[in-house]
């Protein structure tokens, strides 16, 4: 994409995974909001084309229709951050330029730009009715070196931003909130695994705790992360809006697509915060297996 970037002199470029499959009129859609000209990068909207393949990407097809059905088009709606997703999308070359063009460095290069067009005030937008349809992955082993993968690539984007967005004049302090929390996603897992542990090493230790308010915070944060069903409910959503009333029975089975994902995005950061760093390990790209006949 760094060097198509460079020989191109188009307004608008539009972006896709080389195995997605566009919808009839897409590039019409992911086109119409960069009339707004503080528009720097477009979104569509993801949907499986093999969800009839079994549990996990039964699943899968929950978890996309609640991530953008909802949690895309509700950041959209209430003008905090869409983030640019890599897969299907456009990008305005002005603004690619202005902010130094992409970044080869990262592993989750759509995630990097998002906050870079951010900070430079430039808005990300998300079209809902843009669909493009994917392959999600068919085995849980296949799905957890893709989790691990965006965790490490977003992680790289929480340390180069999080400090730019706190200290940011351009941002609103909702958009501020929402930016910092969107960062901080992948760290969730690791902090409710080990908040998790430690309070079972705890109790079954009988060890009074190190200092007052301690259980009352493990405990608060536990339940913000497994408590409040709020992700329970976004998926919920998702299935009303698109109609998926069959998927909607396999609501409760997400749980296994959550601990999977724990597990995955756990080790993944513990690998990148220390072994990476110990060995100066570089980032390998692996790619995601597909399984569609050409």
């Amino acid at each position: 994409m760094k060097d198509a970037a460079a020989l191109v002199d188009s307004e608008i470029l539009i972006v896709f995974d080389a195995d997605y499959v566009p919808s009839r009129g897409l590039i019409r859609q992911l086109v119409a909001p960069f009339f707004d000209p503080e528009v720097g990068a477009v979104m569509g909207r993801v949907v499986p084309l093999n969800a009839d393949r079994g549990l996990l990407t039964r699943l899968l097809d929950i978890e996309r229709s609640g991530g953008y059905q909802v949690d895309q088009q509700a950041r959209m709606t209430l003008q905090l951050v869409p983030q640019y997703g890599g897969t299907t999308g456009g990008v305005r070359l002005a603004a690619l330029k202005a902010i130094g063009g992409w970044s080869d460095d990262v592993l989750a290069e759509d995630t990097e730009l998002t906050y870079r067009l951010l900070l430079r005030g430039w808005k990300t937008a998300y079209q809902n009715r843009a669909e493009c349809y994917e392959e999600v992955p068919e085995n849980w082993q296949v799905r957890s070196r893709q989790i691990a993968r965006w965790a490490k690539g977003h992680n790289q984007s929480l340390a180069r931003h999080f400090w730019g967005v706190i200290g940011s004049r351009r941002l609103r302090g909702i958009e501020k909130i929402d930016a910092v929390l969107l960062l901080c996603v992948y760290l969730m897992p690791a902090l409710t695994l080990s908040a998790l542990t430690l309070i079972i090493l705890l109790f079954y230790l009988g060890r009074p705790l190190p200092f007052d308010g301690l259980l009352l915070g493990l405990g608060v944060f536990l339940y913000g992360s497994l408590g409040n069903f709020a992700a329970f409910f976004e998926l919920a959503a998702g299935c009303y809006l698109d109609d998926k009333r069959a998927s909607a029975r396999l609501l409760p089975l997400n749980l296994l697509g959550f601990v999977t994902s724990v597990v995955a995005v756990t080790r993944a950061t513990l690998d990148q915060l220390l072994f990476d760093r110990l060995f100066r390990r570089e980032f390998v790209w692996h790619k995601t297996a597909r399984y569609r006949t050409p």
